[in-house]
Parts: C-alpha cells; sequence; structure tokens
C-alpha cells in the first residue's frame, strides 16, 4: 500500500507527483491549499516510505492504487491533482473510475512520454547501473537553469531523494511509462485544467494542448519561465490554479 500524509480539512484533494520525487514537493502549494480542502498526498511505490513494486508496474496498478487509497479513507468522491506520471494516473482514473473523480488538474504531463524504447532504455541502465545516471541529468529535465543557479537549496535536497529511490521500483516505473499511451481523452467528464510549463523538456505544451483539446471543455494554462517541476518553480502560481479549479 502507497504510503500518504493529509493536511487540512473540507472536500478531498488528492495530489500525485513525478516519477524519481516525494510528496513533500507539494508543500508550499499544500500550505495556500489547505484552509479550503483536506489534502492527500502520496508516495509512489519505492519512493520516500512506500514499499517497492513488487513485480510489472502500470498506471492502471498506480490508479487501481488511489482508489483503494480513497476506500481506505472512506471518501466516495475526491479531487485530483496530477503532475507528470501523476497526471497520467488522473487520466486514467477519470476515464476507469469516473465516480470517483469530481474535478482535475493534469500538470506537465503526456498521453504519452517520448519514445517507449527511450523509458525501456532507461530502465535497463537503472537496472544494470542503479540510479546515479539518471541522478546527473535529473536537474536539468526538471528545473529551469535559472532556477538551478538561484535556489540550489531547493534542487539539491530533490536530486538527494532520488538517490534514494528503490532501483528496481524506478526501473519498472519506466517501463510503466513506456507502456503508456492514452486515448481516452475525449471520454474524460471530470471538469478539467491543464497546466503545462513554457521550458519543459519531458511534457511540453504540445503535449498539453493536445490533452485540452482532446477533453471536453477543458482549460489549458501555459506557465513562461518554468520547467517540469511547476509546482516547486512556481508553486504560488500553481498553487493559485488548483485552488479557482477545484472551488469552482
Amino acid at each position: 500500500m502507497i504510503r500518504w500524509t493529509q493536511l487540512g480539512s473540507g472536500p478531498p484533494l488528492v495530489m500525485a507527483g513525478a516519477l524519481g520525487t516525494s510528496r513533500a514537493l507539494w508543500e508550499q502549494v499544500e500550505s495556500r491549499l489547505a484552509n479550503r480542502f483536506r489534502i492527500i498526498s502520496y508516495d509512489l511505490p519505492g519512493h520516500g516510505d512506500s514499499p517497492p513494486v513488487g513485480g510489472d508496474c502500470s498506471v492502471a496498478l498506480l490508479g487501481a492504487g488511489v482508489v483503494g487509497l480513497l476506500d481506505e479513507l472512506g471518501i466516495a468522491r475526491a479531487g485530483f491533482c496530477g503532475l507528470s506520471m501523476g497526471g497520467a494516473t488522473g487520466m486514467w482514473l477519470a476515464r476507469n473510475a469516473p465516480e470517483r473523480i469530481d474535478r482535475l488538474v493534469l500538470a506537465c504531463t503526456s498521453t504519452r512520454f517520448g519514445t517507449a524504447e527511450a523509458w525501456r532504455e532507461r530502465a535497463r541502465t537503472v537496472r544494470r547501473r542503479g540510479l546515479e545516471p539518471v541522478v546527473e541529468s535529473a536537474p536539468e529535465r526538471w528545473f529551469t537553469e535559472a532556477f538551478r543557479a538561484a535556489h540550489p537549496e531547493q534542487v539539491e535536497p530533490v536530486a538527494a531523494f532520488l538517490q534514494g529511490v528503490d532501483p528496481g521500483s524506478y526501473a519498472a516505473l519506466c517501463d510503466a511509462i513506456a507502456d503508456w499511451d492514452f486515448d481516452g481523452l475525449g471520454r474524460i467528464a471530470a471538469p478539467a485544467l491543464v497546466i503545462s510549463a513554457d521550458a519543459d523538456p519531458v511534457s511540453p505544451p504540445a503535449d498539453g494542448r493536445r490533452i485540452a483539446d482532446g477533453i471536453p471543455e477543458a482549460r489549458l494554462v501555459v506557465l513562461d519561465r518554468c520547467s517540469h517541476l511547476a509546482h516547486v518553480e512556481q508553486p504560488v502560481a500553481v498553487g493559485g490554479l488548483i485552488e479557482e479549479h477545484m472551488a469552482a
């Protein structure tokens, strides 16, 4: 079972993050939202104190884990905010468990992340060599150059957390991303906000536009001077957008 924390009171809102990152990265956003919502954030398998993957993994299994978490907490229906792999989980939930999802925020995510072979190659590298090669390159994928230079005290702990992720779980989640190719946007009924970042190399704004165009009446916002971990680089902007959408 994934490990989770909760904060605040009000309508429930689940927060899901990116591969290789911690639920702690939502803290600045949560501090804005906790006076209006019951925030539930969780770590991916093998991340933080969540147990490692026991075998193969998929976005569907991650989504089923969120349904199990809602059942455990006695929550029939919740808002869901997912970034990157968390956004993929949100799309799966809104399509396959629509009765559990009230409103949806999809941040820095995609219906398909790059090529399947690139993710399978990353999984093979991690299984052979561990996470060190990924740790070295992650900050450039996650943060703009300006943010890395101005805020090393925020960048370094994120890279350090990645170094402690279970390599087998990370590789299994890479394989899950390789298999992710979502074609159910038109069947998502939950009111959706899509957030993209103009300097995101992992899920560029074109991916956000594709999602927003595919979900009926979805809204797209593109953040300037921001990269993949938008909730770290621009927590005030991201928190404000989430609050506005979830409170509508």
